[in-house]
């Protein structure tokens, strides 16, 4: 692989994080936290390595760390978190289907290489690069993920959550290019929440209040921590809330117990917590991770029903927090049309894809053509319905 004067790239294949420094790795993984935070904390060497020291993947989860190290002249210029799976779960951009399909045919759809943040569907960059080395980089990355996949015959190569500019590079080398959608609340400069308000229809807004009002009517107070203010038995509380919604979404909890150790340790300034306590009894709680301009809202979960808590906690909290801090945006994870009428409107998603068979890369192309026109389409659809006054509609 050759980059510019033709210098030689040579690439590594790390069986686990820390095969790498966290220097080396967050250099190209998040070169502008140098001057504060990273815009991704998703992919910097301390997220992927309490993933790893959890347990959380690695033997018997179904992801198999690969991560990709180019280096040029022996140092490292691009990085990249890259597994092997063994199932199509925890990853959101579905692609079920193609598996049974290509089952259905004979083949053999897993393993497959999946570049990603496990359990985590936030936009990303991917092709993580050392500043002047964007383009090397990433064509020395695709080309590695690609020949791994081909040498290794697995069926495919997938690269989820990257951000647009990375699929549209990745499509001019050769990549499928996938867009699908989820809900994102984005701060126009608000002064704070009633300025957000604001910019709604009377209707929505008078729904919003009266949500707001009757989730504070549980009995109990609303707090949200971050940094320091966090302690271990916040996460006693939290395991509780999470291993209810995991065993009831997805079978059993994706993160250990002993992730969130690690994450006291080692990730506590990147985490927001909402935690809703009654007589001193944390009842509910929603985990957030704090980017440079975008605040990430993952998971929740209560041991108590109580109306509107949810929407309190996961949306308006953190909205509420954005606001505060100044950020640009608040991604509230995979799925949901309810969080439409809550101020967060559908945004395209972006994914590229690799398939080894010519006849099935084909067949997954004119899918994902048609899925691309539908997807648009109901963007433009569910835009229309959102919450926002429109020009010249009533105001209070």
């Amino acid at each position: 692989m050759n980059g510019p004067a033709n210098a030689l790239v040579e690439i590594t294949v790390l069986t686990g994080i820390d095969g790498l420094p966290a220097a080396e790795w967050d250099a190209c993984a998040c070169p502008e936290a140098g001057d504060g935070r990273p815009a991704d904390p998703f992919t910097t060497h301390r997220f992927l390595h309490a993933l790893e020291a959890s347990g959380s993947v690695g033997p018997g989860t179904g992801w198999t760390p690969r991560h990709l190290v180019a280096r040029s002249e022996g140092r490292v210029i691009a990085v990249m978190p890259l597994y092997a799976k063994s199932h199509s779960q925890g990853e959101y951009i579905f692609d079920h289907g193609w598996a049974d399909a290509w089952e259905r045919a004979g083949g053999s759809y897993y393993p497959k290489l999946q570049s990603a943040v496990p359990f985590t569907p936030a936009t990303g960059r991917r092709f993580l690069t050392a500043p002047g080395f964007e383009a090397t980089g990433a064509g020395a990355l695709v080309q590695a993920t690609v020949q791994f996949a081909a040498e290794n015959q697995l069926s495919s190569a997938h690269i989820t959550f990257c951000t647009e500019a990375e699929a549209l590079a990745g499509a001019e080398m050769g990549l499928l290019h996938r867009i699908t959608q989820q809900f994102h609340w984005e701060n126009r400069g608000y002064a704070d929440f009633p300025a957000f308000l604001a910019d709604l229809s009377s209707r929505k807004r008078k729904t919003i209040r009266k949500e707001r009002e009757r989730a504070q009517d549980f009995g109990g107070s609303i707090q949200a921590m971050t940094g320091d203010a966090l302690q271990p038995h916040h996460w006693d509380a939290f395991w509780e809330f999470y291993q209810d919604t995991g065993s009831r979404k997805w079978g059993r909890p994706y993160l250990t117990r002993a992730f969130y150790d690690i994450a006291q340790d080692t990730l506590r300034d990147d985490i927001l917590l909402v935690l809703a306590e009654r007589e001193g009894q944390p009842v509910a709680g929603a985990l957030n991770f704090i980017g440079r301009d975008t605040l990430f809202g993952r998971y929740w979960g209560a041991i108590e029903d109580h109306p509107c808590l949810h929407f309190e906690c996961c949306y308006y909290q953190a909205i509420d927090w954005a606001i505060a801090q100044r950020l640009a945006r608040v991604e509230a994870g995979a799925q949901g049309e309810h969080k439409l009428a809550r101020g967060y409107l559908p945004s395209p998603v972006h994914s590229l894809h690799w398939i080894g068979d010519p006849g099935f890369r084909k067949a997954v192309a004119q899918y994902l053509q048609a899925e691309r026109a539908a997807v648009d389409e109901e963007i433009e659809v569910l835009t229309g319905y959102g919450p926002f006054r429109r020009t010249g509609a009533e105001a209070d």
